[in-house]
């Protein structure tokens, strides 16, 4: 298919349908794409990017919202994985702490950024040698990479240096801490922000898109067969590859071609909670060993996040469920080593997602391997699984790479180590000019480094929105951290669809805020509905279902076992249509 020109990254309503109009078009003589990838979640937005870079004609659909499912439900790090370093994965490390360098450096500067951690240490003598040897191992590996670490060095400390760093720990539970650091981000808004930057290079990208089959010629898979979900169209996509980056739902999507060489993916749960960061006083995250898993305390903005569990999982993968038993083994593992113990009623949100990992002879999900594979089942479909949310990059260049060895066409290699997102050139002088863009602007300051701190060098795009109409420069009802016009850029630029989108994804008011997003919605569906063409009813279905999905959560959560809270959150239908 012929190159298109540049739509600056835009993913607003005429975007979509312009891109729908190319895909369609695919089905005429010379017209298939290079390369059809289904799934927008981080490793299908990744591939995008790449196969775009290298000059492909690219296409991305996506079920149902960008990130929709595991990639905006992660524990928001970006780093090397300290415990599998103790698993002797020396590979998989090094080649996460690389990554990580890379984003933080380069790539997304403007959306990723340090966190420190302390590592407890709970035995006199014996321990310290041994974790401080591993987290030395771990800077090192990072420098080893060959650009910048992005963060700052390891630090041992004393009992009291622990304590002076985070005041609300029992004194007695630990002798002591190293403090090290890796990297953070906001998973849905950084996917989100790397679709937009593929478009921006050409690809045709489509978020609620089903799949409903692959086309074929004899063995070979030569396109997909897709739906419109908001209008119930069904059209084909001609490709000469075909890439499936569908995460948990890999087998389902797998299954529509073959039965033979099939990459098998297990689902492990995962919930964190959100609370206050009045509850605790602490300077620095904590990383915390637990029986089955490692738990985090993330400091996020002015909350913290503490999760995770590891469990398999079996029911309903696009709405996995937290029950009250995965809430109190958080809140107890995290009490053991707090002055005053969290409850039930400081937590703000809840959240569950599903890692996709490779399926073994392990019976148990903590112990599957993180790597990613790539195979190529049947002729015109590549199938990549498995892996982490910080090695996208990688696992998308190796997709490509798969994609494109057939080709007869001599395909440049992947240069997205050296491609920043939208927002990130000119990102730092951005920064360093906020007081001006302040004054200019008549926006607070405080409000100017939020949203450089979102948007980076694209702020003055959300600037220009509230310049046209300055009551837009107001917060979101119960979310004071955001701006209503956030929302309206959320469905102009970044593809939100619905009002679910805007509140769990291009922000995260639904586990930010104590009501999740409920006096928000109406206010919200406004600003959306102004943008999209809704009518009225449109906007209070759009407010109904999201009221609907916050009560399935909530009741979901008061379950006592997964079974029960599956059925409890399953209680909300998808809002679909915008007829």
């Amino acid at each position: 298919m012929k190159s298109v020109p540049a739509n600056g990254g835009v993913l607003g309503p005429e975007a979509r349908e312009s891109s729908i109009e190319r895909l369609r078009a695919t089905t005429e003589p010379g017209q298939e794409l290079d390369i059809l990838i289904v799934g927008g979640g981080i490793v299908g937005a990744g591939a995008a990017l790449d196969a775009v870079t290298r000059g492909l004609s690219v296409g991305i659909v996506e079920a149902s919202d960008w990130a929709a499912g595991t990639s905006s439900r992660s524990s928001k790090l970006i780093h090397g994985g300290l415990r599998y370093l103790e698993m002797l994965d020396f590979a998989l490390v090094k080649e996460a702490l690389q990554e990580r360098g890379l984003l933080l450096s380069e790539i997304a500067p403007h959306l990723a950024r340090p966190v420190p951690f302390l590592y407890p240490l709970t035995k006199p003598f014996i321990e310290r040698p041994y974790v401080g040897a591993g987290i030395a191992l771990y800077d090192a590996m990072s420098v080893s990479a060959g650009h910048s670490r992005g963060v700052p060095f390891h630090k041992h400390l004393s009992r009291r240096g622990t304590l002076r760093a985070a005041p609300s720990l029992k004194n007695d539970a630990f002798v002591g801490s190293i403090r090290y650091y890796d990297g953070q981000v906001d998973d849905a808004k950084y996917v989100a922000n790397l679709v937009r930057t593929a478009a921006h290079y050409g690809a045709h990208a489509v978020n609620q898109m089903k799949v409903v089959d692959f086309l074929r010629e004899g063995e070979r898979v030569v396109g997909a067969k897709v739906e419109n979900r908001e209008d119930g169209t069904q059209f084909n996509i001609r490709a000469k590859q075909v890439i499936n980056a569908t995460g948990v739902w890999t087998d389902e999507t797998q299954a529509m071609v073959t039965d033979r060489g099939q990459l098998k993916v297990r689902a492990s749960k995962g919930i964190h909670l959100v609370v206050p960061r009045d509850r605790f006083q602490s300077t620095v995250g904590l990383i915390l060993r637990t029986e089955k898993s490692v738990l985090f305390v993330i400091p996020w903005g002015r909350h913290w996040i503490i999760g995770t569990t590891d469990t398999d999982w079996h029911l309903d993968k696009a709405h996995p469920a937290a029950s009250s038993k995965d809430i109190d083994y958080v809140l107890e593992h995290v009490n053991k080593v707090l002055k005053r113990p969290l409850t039930r009623e400081d937590v703000e949100g809840v959240y569950a997602g599903l890692r996709p990992l490779l399926a073994g002879e392990n019976d148990s999900t903590a112990k599957l391997s993180r790597e990613h594979v790539v195979a190529h089942p049947v002729p015109g479909l590549v199938v990549v699984a498995g892996g982490k949310w910080t090695t996208y990059r990688v696992m998308a260049k190796d997709a490509v790479d798969e994609a494109t060895r057939t080709m007869d066409e001599r395909v440049p290699p992947s240069c997205t180590e050296t491609i920043p997102l939208l927002g990130a050139s000119g990102f730092r002088a951005a920064w360093n000019r906020r007081n001006r863009t302040a004054e200019e602007s008549g926006v607070h300051v405080a409000r100017i480094e939020h949203l450089l701190n979102r948007y980076g060098s694209m702020t003055p795009e959300v600037l220009a929105i509230i310049a046209q109409n300055p009551e837009l420069a107001e917060p979101l009802p119960g979310a004071d951290d955001y701006l209503q016009a956030e929302a309206v850029y959320a469905a102009s630029h970044e593809g939100a669809r619905h009002v679910q989108d805007v509140l769990t994804r291009r922000t995260r008011i639904s586990i930010e805020a104590w009501d999740r997003g409920v006096s928000a919605a109406p206010v919200v569906a406004k600003l959306m509905g102004d943008v999209l063409g809704w009518s009225e009813a449109q906007r209070e279905n759009e407010v109904r279902h999201y009221l609907a999905r916050v009560e399935a959560e909530r009741l979901s959560q008061q379950q006592p076992d997964d079974e029960s809270a599956d059925a409890a959150r399953l209680g909300a239908e998808d809002i679909v249509p915008l007829r």
